[in-house]
This record gives C-alpha cells, sequence and structure tokens, in this order.
C-alpha cells in the first residue's frame, strides 16, 4: 500500500468513528433513562431526583460530623475520669 491509499483508510476510519460517537451518545442516554423509569424515576422527576441527593449528602455529612462529636465527647470523658481517679489517688496518698 502507498501512503496515500494508508492515510486514505486512515481517514474514513475516522470519519466512521465520528459518525459512531452521537449513536452511542444516544444509546446510552436512553438506557439509562430505560434504568431510571425501571426504578420508578421518570425522565420529568430530574430536578426532584437531583434535589433528593443532595439531601442524603446532607444527611449523611451531619451524620458523620454528629459521629466525630460524639467520638471526642467519649475521649474527653474517658480523659477526665483518668485524670479524676489520679487525682482522687494523689490525694489519699498525700493525706496520709
Amino acid at each position: 500500500m502507498t501512503p496515500a491509499e494508508i492515510e486514505e483508510v486512515v481517514r474514513k476510519v475516522l470519519a466512521e468513528q465520528k459518525q459512531a460517537e452521537p449513536d452511542v451518545d444516544k444509546v446510552a442516554l436512553k438506557t439509562i433513562a430505560t434504568l431510571l423509569t425501571s426504578f420508578g424515576i421518570e425522565e420529568d422527576d430530574r430536578l426532584e431526583l437531583r434535589a433528593d441527593f443532595l439531601h442524603l449528602r446532607k444527611w449523611r455529612k451531619s451524620v458523620e460530623q454528629t459521629q466525630t462529636f460524639a467520638f471526642k465527647a467519649a475521649i474527653t470523658v474517658i480523659v477526665t475520669g483518668i485524670l479524676g481517679a489520679l487525682w482522687m489517688g494523689l490525694k489519699v496518698a498525700i493525706g496520709k
């Protein structure tokens, strides 16, 4: 094959790929829409679905934050209890 023929084949393949891309996009969109519809989510409910996901994200973050605060509070209580026991032990030892 000559370089010109190779170049022509490459151009044809690239042109076919460019034509196929919109078809792939259409198929992907149709597949996603079908999947969402099978779960009971209509295409018109996109804004509501987005709002639901935003609400779930906020809920998850607040639960994570609460867990962090609870862990810190538990550590503080444990450390305070240990220090209090040491202080009382020290007072008893000094008092004797």
